[in-house]
């Protein structure tokens, strides 16, 4: 009776957690297999058809702010990359941006200058307890009040910043420039390779190279050499005001830079606790003990105290990376095409799809989350002590 089948399976710590699972799972396929029969039922009887086949239709709206050629007559499909390449590029620059400024105020937290710590108190705090939508707002309303085209303030001679948005130097690049590019990729895998072995020759003889500037040095020089060895293969095309608006150069919208500026100033202040509770987790003793052994300021912040306060900021930070990415959605409230606005909105109002619009979007929001943290991870993982395990 105590090894009966029925006993194993409800006191069997093993066999119980299996048939817990299964059940669950069955249960969630159980309900979206009724969610998506009821769905599909009751859109067939209001005679609205499903599939993906709206896609190859043409879009029959324009996208003021693309990456790639996009025309009215391009299809829905084309639009959704539009807007997946607008989401991707205000969500790096805002990362970029934001990791940069974060970790200067969290820095800056921690300094003994009374001013600077209290200056940054003040951002970090009004900054995080305002939705990052009237942020985001306000920024946009700010760009858009700015001179007109004739009145366009000009700066570094072929800068002008307008209410049109922020006009500069487009380049060109001409035959040979490839060769730029590959190199600059080759300096960095030759580098990464290189901190390995100087790092591996530190660690035997004791010795102390300067391996940061090592690096930093091949990874600029190698390919400004060879772009003056290919006889410079890059060109500028400059703005120039012609009637009511400039020709030439690259511009970047107010909703874009709206965008980027919301959302990189907010997610900063969020960073920069996260930066500062980092710093402030490595041990007092690991400074003094620094400052003991002759070591200056810089070299203590850098060598000493950054890499192991990374191992405490990297996960959180994370997080933050995360939630910039899915607060890219909000660029709808100013008009950004991403892929909200566009695909999301446009497209969905033209074709009906809700349904199906609505599904694309959420898997690409959860491919990129997903891809964030994959990085992320890795990263942490590079950051760890070694012999912990």
């Amino acid at each position: 009776m105590i090894n009966s089948p029925l006993r194993k399976l409800i006191f069997d710590e093993k066999i119980r957690s299996i048939w817990i699972q299964a059940l669950i799972v069955g249960l969630f396929a159980f309900l979206v297999y009724t969610v998506s029969q009821t769905t599909a039922y009751n859109l067939e009887k209001r005679g609205i058809g499903t599939g993906f086949e709206f896609l190859k239709m043409s879009a029959g709206y324009d996208i003021s702010f693309s990456l790639i050629d996009f025309t009215s007559k391009d299809t829905h499909l084309r639009a959704y990359f539009v807007g997946v390449l607008n989401t991707l590029l205000v969500s790096v620059a805002g990362i970029f941006l934001a990791t940069i400024l974060g970790f200067l105020v969290g820095v800056i937290r921690l300094s003994s200058n009374w001013l600077f710590r209290n200056i940054a108190y003040v951002y970090v705090e009004f900054t995080r307890n305002v939705p990052v939508l009237l942020q985001i707002i306000l920024w946009y309303s700010i760009l858009i009040h700015l001179p007109k085209v004739k009145q366009a303030v000009q700066f570094l001679e072929y800068f002008y910043l307008t209410n049109r948005g922020l006009y500069s130097p487009s380049p060109i690049f001409l035959e040979g420039f490839r060769f730029v590019a590959w190199s600059f990729v080759i300096a960095i895998i030759f580098t990464s390779f290189l901190k390995k072995y100087l790092r591996k020759k530190q660690n035997i003889t004791g010795n102390q190279y300067p391996i940061f500037y090592i690096n930093s040095a091949i990874i600029i020089f190698t390919p400004i050499i060879m772009f003056y060895i290919m006889g410079m293969p890059m060109e500028f095309s400059h703005p120039v005001i012609k009637g009511f608006n400039f020709q030439g150069g690259m511009v970047l919208r107010p909703e874009f830079m709206g965008m980027l500026l919301g959302l990189s100033i907010y997610t900063a202040a969020f960073i920069s606790e996260t930066v500062r509770s980092g710093i402030m987790a490595v041990s007092k003793g690991q400074r003094e003990a620094s400052q003991a052994l002759g070591l200056k300021s810089n070299f203590i912040m850098r060598l000493i105290i950054i890499p192991q306060a990374l191992r405490v900021i990297i996960p959180p930070l994370t997080s933050q990376y995360l939630n910039l990415t899915k607060n890219s959605s909000l660029g709808i409230a100013i008009g950004y095409s991403d892929l909200v606005h566009g695909f999301g909105g446009i497209s969905l109002n033209q074709t009906g799809k809700a349904i199906e619009i609505m599904l694309i979007v959420m898997v690409t929001y959860l491919i990129m989350s997903l891809t964030i943290s994959l990085l992320m991870n890795i990263y942490n993982r590079t950051v760890q002590f070694k012999g912990n395990a």
